[in-house]
């Protein structure tokens, strides 16, 4: 039973950490455009832009 003087503290201090990594994401913005990603990624970037004409 005395392992608990030292596991609840631990265990409050490590949920209290995380709460504070996730207000902190939230606050940076990270969960702004979720949908973002999902649609980049079909573009492909390292193809030249098609505004030049072709020389045939």
């Amino acid at each position: 039973m005395n392992i608990l003087i030292f596991l609840v503290p631990a265990a409050l201090l490590l949920g209290l950490l995380g709460l504070v990594a996730f207000l902190w994401s939230l606050k940076t913005g990270q969960y702004d455009d979720l949908e973002g990603a999902a649609e980049r990624i079909l573009f492909d970037d390292d193809e030249p832009e098609k505004d030049e004409p072709k020389k045939d």
